[in-house]
């Protein structure tokens, strides 16, 4: 990648959680970062770690030279806490030339400290704790505020409602490794490095096995379908799905693996099945278009979704992709047959994924990024708008709405749709 502009600049990456880590945002931000780097004069990254940390191996993983957070790597919220009011603190955040964050804390602090900010995440604050949307907006429309990079248009659109001025809002979609692709098995083989029987169809699900992915859906679609394996990737012990499952003889349940171990299992798919459930958008709000969507894509199998908001950004149904009605079991396993079955349309599907995915890599979306970067910095910022009368009495009911929601469902993140919230005391 090029530098970023004719004096390429210094930046510092600051991720407020330990690495390694398997967790998705981990790998969101540090793989944006590694190709990043490249487009810069010096780079840093700011992590926490414990005094025995091995450094080179955090280094190699990051592509950059670590600086070790004064923070403690127990307890979040006090980790989250030190790792902005400290980070003032180190050589680094002063030689910067742009802080590169997913913290809304630490990009506050370093505005206030005289750096320039580029912000990277997925979730919609606004929506999902509103009490924080006058400090968002003060925050954003500030001059050294440069852009807010939403994962999705579904957030993007989240924070332009606020009343956030559209050029420090942009949409760049997450991406995948091509690389854990160069050696793909075929179908048979994938399945028999599994120990399935070629003759077997599959439906392969990977990522956490909880109840916040909408599985229970698919152990229902189990029990109406068991002439076809339902391979479910990634678990962490005897949770509520896991038990359910054990009760239903085509169901397989697989601990989590490690990336090269699981492209076996996204290789013996017949299908790969992204839960066609509202419920990790509407109730948990913890994810917002899935990072094994990329991957799945740049497969070459066939995709079973959810018609949800934020899949439609990027799977269009009986062109790229099969999407079921959300939440509905019929949808379901109607869909699940209808692919089986119809071979021909699972491989024009699996094959127009394909080829749309080389537009979803890391690369790419770090060179999109650098992009926007050298555009902001060389534009002039747009006036905000004033905080009006209106937006103060939404933001005041919306508060209202989360702390009573906090209280009823001991939950800090504000459901953004009312089904979820059915039963809830009103506001």
């Amino acid at each position: 990648m090029r530098p970023v502009s004719a004096h390429p600049l210094k930046i510092l990456f600051a991720f407020e959680n330990p690495l390694p880590s398997t967790e998705a945002d981990a790998e969101v931000f540090v793989t944006t970062a590694r190709y990043l780097a490249s487009a810069f004069k010096q780079t840093w990254f700011h992590v926490p770690a414990s005094r025995h940390a091995d450094y080179n191996a955090i280094a190699v993983l990051t592509g950059m030279p670590v600086v070790r957070a004064i923070a403690p790597v127990r307890s979040a919220a006090l980790r989250h806490l030190l790792c902005g009011l400290t980070l003032v603190f180190r050589k680094q955040f002063r030689n910067a030339d742009l802080i590169y964050t997913r913290n809304l804390w630490i990009a506050w602090i370093a505005v206030k400290f005289g750096r320039r900010v580029v912000f990277d995440h997925y979730r919609p604050w606004p929506d999902q704790i509103p009490p924080l949307q006058l400090w968002i907006y003060r925050l954003m429309c500030n001059r050294r505020f440069l852009i807010n990079i939403c994962h999705s248009e579904y957030t993007r659109q989240k924070y332009l409602a606020l009343g956030i001025p559209p050029d420090k809002l942009v949409c760049v979609h997450n991406g995948f490794e091509p690389r854990r692709f160069r050696s793909p098995l075929s179908l048979e083989n994938a399945k028999q490095a599994i120990g399935v029987s070629p003759a077997t169809k599959t439906v392969v699900y990977t990522g956490r096995i909880n109840r916040k992915k909408g599985l229970s859906l698919i152990l229902e679609a189990a029990k109406r379908l068991p002439d076809i394996l339902f391979i479910l990737v990634g678990s962490y012990g005897d949770g509520p799905i896991e038990t359910v499952a054990k009760d239903i003889p085509n169901i397989r349940i697989v601990p989590w693996q490690p990336e090269e171990a699981v492209s076996r299992y996204v290789f013996a798919a017949d299908i790969l099945l992204i839960p066609p459930s509202s419920q990790p958008l509407a109730e948990f709000g913890s994810t917002v278009l899935p990072l094994k969507l990329f991957s799945y894509m740049a497969s070459g199998r066939p995709i079973l979704a959810g018609d949800t908001p934020d899949l439609r950004e990027i799977l269009k149904h009986e062109e790229n992709a099969f999407l079921c009605s959300a939440d509905s079991l019929e949808s379901l396993t109607a869909g699940i047959r209808t692919l089986i079955d119809d071979a021909g349309l699972a491989e024009r599907l699996a094959r127009q994924a394909l080829a749309q995915s080389r537009d979803f890599t890391w690369e790419a979306r770090a060179r999109t990024i650098a992009a926007i970067i050298e555009n902001r910095l060389c534009s002039v910022p747009e006036r905000s708008g004033t905080w009006s009368r209106a937006q103060s009495r939404n933001w005041l009911r919306q508060s209202r709405r989360w702390l009573i929601y906090l209280i009823w469902r001991r939950s800090w993140i504000l459901p953004p749709t009312s089904p979820s919230t059915a039963g809830a005391p009103q506001a």
